[in-house]
């Protein structure tokens, strides 16, 4: 029940508490937690994939950089700071995200390949899209550009 992105979580962890680093102790604790929990949601155990241990850790990232953005509109910038530094230390186990200029082309591509010309289209392009892109393209700006590209 293991997965090299979750060997290296392990490692990192005995790192951090051996260097004392209580931030990254947490985080790296709280991400192990999630991934352990994952593994016994639903009615049996189950053992994780790389991409499911990855499709964890994106989660996490996502629910902490929803925090910041929740501080600070609520005016509390020294807890958005620390979500942002929790999301940052998980992100750098996650692959390498594309750049808005590489997401335009598999976009442009994928409109093309399918013959997408209207949003009827638009369930089938993401579907492409995002099993093309896989963990390295943020959902929301691949819909965007999805949504721009079938209504230009």
């Amino acid at each position: 029940m293991s997965t090299p992105t979750l060997d290296r979580l392990t490692a990192d962890l005995t790192t951090a508490m051996k260097a004392r680093d209580t931030a990254r102790t947490s985080v790296l604790r709280q991400v192990i937690a999630a991934v352990r929990a994952e593994e016994k949601s639903g009615s049996t155990v189950k053992e994780l994939t790389e991409d499911d241990v990855l499709a964890v850790l994106n989660r996490e990232v996502k629910k902490r950089r929803e925090s910041a953005q929740i501080y600070t509109d609520a005016n509390a910038p020294e807890r958005a700071a620390n979500e942002t530094a929790e999301a940052d230390a998980i992100e750098a186990y996650l692959p390498a995200r594309l750049s808005d200029d590489e997401l335009q082309s598999l976009v442009t591509a994928v409109v093309a390949d399918l013959g997408a010309t209207s949003m009827k289209d638009m369930g089938a392009v993401m579907k492409e899209a995002t099993s093309r892109a896989g963990l390295a393209a943020d959902g929301k700006k691949l819909s965007t550009l999805v949504r721009a590209s079938l209504t230009a």
